[in-house]
C-alpha cells in the first residue's frame, strides 16, 4: 500500500478473479463506503485515475479503477474475448465482487462506451455514470492520433526513461506531471532487451474494431441506441481542446448538444483540456465530485 504525500487517502491495489479472467484492481478511499468503479479508455490503464482517485475518495467514498482485460496487469485472454458487452459484464461481476449491491461508474474514451453498456445490461445496478468525453460518434479524423498511441503496444524500449522520452515527442499529452510519469511507468514490463507495454496489441486491436463498429452511421450509430438505457443520472464531461490540433474532437460540440436533448436527467460540463488530459483536470474533478455528492 503506498500513500500519496499531498493526500491521506490511500491507495491499494488488488486482484479479482472472475470468470473471465483475473482483474487488476486499484482502490481509493475506505472499502466499506459506497463504490465508484473507473473504466479505462481502448489502451489505457487504472494508473489514468490516481489524479481522480486522490480528490473523489475517502471514508465516504470508495473509487476504485481497473485494467480491462488485455490491459495493465489484468490477464489477456483469448481472441473474440473483448468487446464492449464483456468488458461490461466484467465490471459488473467486479462490482459484485466488491460486495456492492450498486455502484457509479466513471469511464474514460472507450470505458464511457463500456459504461453505457453497463447500464444496458444492469440499469437497476447502476446508481450514476459519468462519460468522460465519449458520448456517440467522434469527429473522423479524430481516430488517427488514437491509433497513433497504440503504435507503442508491442514494441521494445532499452529502458522505461528511453519508452517515456519517445511518449514525450509524440505529443499526445500537453503538459507533463507526476500523473503521467506513473501512468506510462504502470504500463511497462520487462522484456528480453528492455522494456514493453503490458497491454496486449491484438486485444486493443479487437476492441478498437469494435468501436469503430459501434461509431458506423450505417444504417444509424449503434452507440447512440445506447442512450436510452441511460435512465440514472448521468454526466458528460467535454474536452474543449481538439485531441491533436487539427485531428477534431471525441466529442464534438453539436454531438454532445445532441446527447444532452436526447438523455432526459444528463448535463455536459466542458473541460479546457484534451482527450487525454481531461482526466486529470481540476475542472473534471471539481464536476464529478458535485455530481456524486448530489
Amino acid at each position: 500500500m503506498t500513500v500519496d504525500p499531498r493526500s491521506a487517502v490511500v491507495a491499494e491495489d488488488f486482484d479479482v478473479r472472475l470468470p473471465s479472467g483475473r482483474l487488476r484492481a486499484r482502490r481509493f478511499g475506505s472499502p466499506r463506503a459506497p463504490l465508484v468503479l473507473c473504466i479505462p479508455g481502448l489502451s489505457a490503464n487504472l494508473a489514468g485515475f490516481d489524479f481522480l482517485g486522490e480528490r473523489l475518495a475517502g471514508d465516504h467514498r470508495q473509487v476504485v479503477a481497473l485494467d480491462l482485460r488485455g490491459r495493465g496487469r489484468s490477464d489477456v485472454t483469448g481472441a473474440g474475448s473483448y468487446g464492449w458487452v464483456n468488458h461490461a459484464r466484467d465490471v459488473m461481476e467486479l462490482a459484485g465482487e466488491l460486495g456492492a449491491s450498486s455502484c457509479s461508474l466513471i469511464g474514460q474514451s472507450m470505458g464511457a462506451g463500456v459504461a453505457m453498456v453497463c447500464a444496458q445490461l444492469a440499469p437497476a445496478s447502476v446508481d450514476k455514470v459519468v462519460l468522460v468525453d465519449l458520448a456517440g460518434v467522434p469527429d473522423a479524423s479524430s481516430v488517427l492520433p488514437v491509433a497513433r498511441s497504440i503504435e507503442r503496444l508491442g514494441a521494445v524500449y532499452p529502458s522505461a526513461d528511453a519508452a517515456i522520452d519517445l511518449i514525450k515527442q509524440l505529443g499526445l499529452v500537453p503538459e507533463w506531471t507526476e500523473y503521467w510519469e506513473r501512468y506510462f511507468r504502470y504500463e511497462l514490463h520487462e522484456v528480453e532487451g528492455g522494456v514493453s507495454p503490458s497491454s496486449d496489441r491484438d486485444a486493443v486491436f479487437e476492441d478498437s474494431g469494435y468501436g469503430m463498429a459501434m461509431y458506423s452511421a450505417e444504417p444509424g450509430p449503434p452507440i447512440r441506441a445506447l442512450w436510452e438505457h441511460l435512465t440514472m443520472p448521468t454526466l458528460l464531461l467535454r474536452a474543449t481542446e481538439e485531441i491533436m490540433p487539427g485531428f477534431g474532437h471525441i466529442v464534438p460540440e453539436e454531438e454532445g448538444r445532441r446527447f444532452v436533448a436526447s438523455v432526459p436527467g444528463s448535463r455536459m460540463v466542458e473541460v479546457d483540456a484534451n482527450h487525454y488530459a481531461i482526466n486529470m483536470h481540476p475542472v473534471a474533478a471539481e464536476a464529478i465530485e458535485e455530481f456524486l455528492s448530489a
